[in-house]
């Protein structure tokens, strides 16, 4: 709310279509009893907040996350609202997921816990209510699962419930990597905003998942070098260049990035003087705590809230600008409503087709940002604030106020 109030000066936006954003519409919190492997029931807690209809349907994803509760699910579901109208998208935001870390279930116990999860949801989401989408620690075969378990409840074959889902049950092209690949071309166009390059740039990537490793592809695609990287494993340096190509290998047979190249730890990556730190990870990669070591002079936020307010402070006055993720990491939901808006015709376009439609949509979200940047003289979040609150406000002036 902070930073969304100082945003606030460069819009129209009321206390009444203020209130509306203060408050999401709904949240709920769901007890998720299942039977392990050893016959055992453990009961999880899952949760579902839709902050905003506003603009269409909500749309969010689903987090599987130690930990998880419903504050974090409430503000990145903020976020999404945000984010989606910065896009220019007829949707809303939402957030859910399971306080859960899946990498101790078996994929029998992981199945059944989505399951559970989708069975308890399945009267509040739907492709015209509320789309899910995948999010940290989901994937693929978990949307698989959520689309098949609300189809089986309902007796019928919706597509467009869920969204980042597998290219023969009605997926799309360019979704698993859109958002690492957007974040790059972001940066590249920032960089060129100011009378710089990202052609030989120094990029160090905190968080070589799908996102990570997508961005660092087309990173060297624009000429930038990539000479960190940092999984949970560990991370992997060289001041030259990382050969991309041997460090997927590797990855991909030992499951980290460590023991390539030059070992660093990952709050050691976070430090090294580059021109860009791309953050990949989670919510709150950068915080007070660490802020001080951070050299890097333009850090991009390629996930939800990888910069806390207080850190964000700090790094400008240090000189460090700051890509918001309500830029950087838009590709992800523009992939996501392609994707949607292909279920809903039964229409699905080419891949090279969806892939020029996801760049042309960034760089008109990105142009859109640094005009106002530019012309109120303000940082690139107030600015990516600014352009999607007057969008929320003309949308809730425009509803009124149900008696």
């Amino acid at each position: 709310m902070e930073q969304l109030e100082q945003a606030l000066p460069y819009t129209n936006m009321n206390e009444s279509s203020l209130m509306y954003f203060k408050h999401p519409k709904r949240s709920v919190k769901l007890s998720l009893p299942v039977r392990m492997d050893d016959a055992t029931v453990r009961v999880f807690q899952g949760y579902r907040s839709v902050h905003s209809i506003a603009l269409g349907p909500s749309m969010g994803g689903v987090r599987l996350r130690a930990g998880l509760n419903t504050h974090e699910c409430e503000v990145l579901a903020a976020i999404m609202t945000l984010k989606n109208a910065v896009a220019d998208l007829p949707l809303g935001g939402a957030k859910g997921g399971i306080d859960v870390d899946p990498t101790t279930l078996s994929s029998a116990e992981l199945q059944r816990l989505t399951r559970r999860y989708t069975s308890e949801l399945v009267e509040l989401i739907g492709p015209r209510e509320d789309i899910v989408a995948p999010d940290v620690g989901s994937d693929e075969q978990i949307m698989a699962w959520m689309l098949d378990t609300y189809n089986e409840n309902l007796g019928n074959n919706t597509l467009g419930v869920v969204v980042g889902k597998p290219l023969p049950l009605g997926g799309s092209y360019g979704s698993k990597g859109a958002r690492g690949h957007a974040a790059a071309g972001v940066t590249r166009r920032v960089l060129e905003d100011r009378g710089e390059s990202l052609k030989h740039a120094s990029v160090a990537i905190f968080g070589y998942g799908d996102v990570g490793r997508q961005c660092a592809q087309r990173v060297t695609q624009l000429g930038g070098r990539v000479v960190a990287v940092s999984d949970s494993g560990g991370g992997a340096y060289d001041s030259s260049a990382l050969d991309l190509d041997a460090l997927n290998a590797r990855r991909d047979a030992s499951g980290t990035v460590q023991g390539f190249a030059t070992a660093l730890s990952p709050a050691e990556l976070l430090s090294l003087d580059v021109d860009v730190l791309v953050l990949a990870y989670d919510y709150g990669s950068i915080h007070a705590g660490n802020v001080q070591g951070v050299r890097a002079r333009y850090v991009v936020e390629a996930s939800n809230r990888a910069v806390l307010p207080e850190a964000e402070r700090a790094l400008k006055v240090q000189g460090s600008v700051v890509i918001p993720d309500l830029i950087a990491s838009i590709g992800g939901v523009i992939a996501n409503y392609l994707e949607w808006v292909q279920d809903a015709s039964n229409f699905f376009w080419l891949e090279e087709e969806i892939l020029n439609a996801i760049d042309a949509r960034v760089l008109a979200s990105v142009n859109a940002v640094l005009d106002l940047a530019r012309a109120q003289h303000t940082d690139l979040r107030t600015a990516a604030y600014a352009l999607a609150l007057e969008k929320l406000h003309t949308a809730s002036e425009l509803r009124g106020v149900y008696p």
